[in-house]
């Protein structure tokens, strides 16, 4: 290109327009980082689950056959997937109010509370699982507070059960339910509950007809990130649920580094990564739809 030719090429942004990047050069280095960290690992994993044997010699789709052929394993992937959906409906049962008194509380106090919300974040989530254990532990703050009230004769049994893990869970996940939570309604028009007010309308009302839909967004992606983290939470799963509660993750981990079936962990990965996103999908179908309803209604 001639000098006077490049001089009457249009500038955009102090560049030429025919240096200017495109879309698709913009996005390249993070679709390598997602091929290289996602699909690249996925793909292995699929052709690591086709073969037969644990040597990886013989191609075929026995380990698919022995993994969808055994009652034992449907068994695991419903309660992992039930463990997911209890932990987010206790954690959307503790957090909404806890959202409510956040955003009716002054500056001052909000600051405090996202400081609390934040903190357990900043804390590995191994101390907090080993925290739980000495809280719901037989003589654990939980059990001596009950004897103390009279209210049982003898020691509940917390740990190693579904209702200690969801407890402990619900502790865990929190932050994931508030955060986005509390963004969403953090951005609402406070006069939108004076209008609603003024209009007659009693705090329920308003908390059910302006409140809850307008706020139903930062509830659907709260859930969402409860029920995927709930799901793999294999520490927790482990440690507080123990050998009595099989889930998917602990299928995986003693395929793996156990057994050192690598063909049939990858199934249970697989299976693990499918039911997770199928219950991903039927939350965010779930929240669209409600979004709809308390619109219409």
């Amino acid at each position: 290109m001639s000098l006077a030719a490049a001089a009457d090429t249009p500038r955009i942004g102090g560049l030429p327009a025919l240096l200017r990047p495109a879309g698709w050069q913009l996005s390249l280095p993070l679709a390598l980082a997602y091929a290289a960290f996602f699909a690249a690992p996925l793909l292995i994993l699929v052709g690591v689950s086709i073969f037969s044997d644990d040597k990886l010699t013989e191609p075929g789709f026995a380990m698919w056959a022995k993994f969808l052929g055994d009652p034992f394993y449907w068994k695991v992937i419903f309660d992992t997937l039930k463990l997911g959906f209890y932990a987010v409906i206790a954690t959307v049962i503790v957090g909404y109010p806890l959202a409510l008194l956040y955003m009716s509380a002054g500056p001052t106090l909000q600051r405090v509370l996202l400081f609390i919300i934040i903190l357990p974040l900043l804390t590995s989530v191994v101390v907090r699982t080993f925290a739980w254990i000495v809280i719901l532990g037989r003589e654990g703050v939980v059990n001596q507070a009950v004897m103390a009230l009279g209210l049982s004769a003898a020691p509940l049994r917390l740990l190693q059960t579904e209702l200690g893990l969801v407890i402990a869970l619900t502790q865990i996940e929190m932050p994931l339910m508030l955060l986005p939570l509390i963004s969403v309604m953090g951005r609402l028009d406070p006069n939108l509950r004076d209008a609603s007010a003024a209009l007659g309308a009693s705090r329920w009302r308003t908390l059910f007809r302006v409140t809850l839909p307008l706020s139903l967004p930062g509830l659907t992606a709260g859930c969402v990130l409860v029920f995927a983290s709930a799901t793999t939470a294999f520490i927790s799963q482990s440690i507080i649920g123990g050998n009595r509660l099989v889930y998917l993750p602990l299928v995986i981990w003693q395929q793996s580094l156990v057994v050192y079936n690598w063909p049939l962990a990858s199934v249970a990965a697989l299976a693990l990564l499918i039911s997770v996103t199928a219950g991903i999908i039927a939350i965010s179908a779930l929240g669209r739809r409600g979004t709809r309803y308390l619109n219409v209604g």
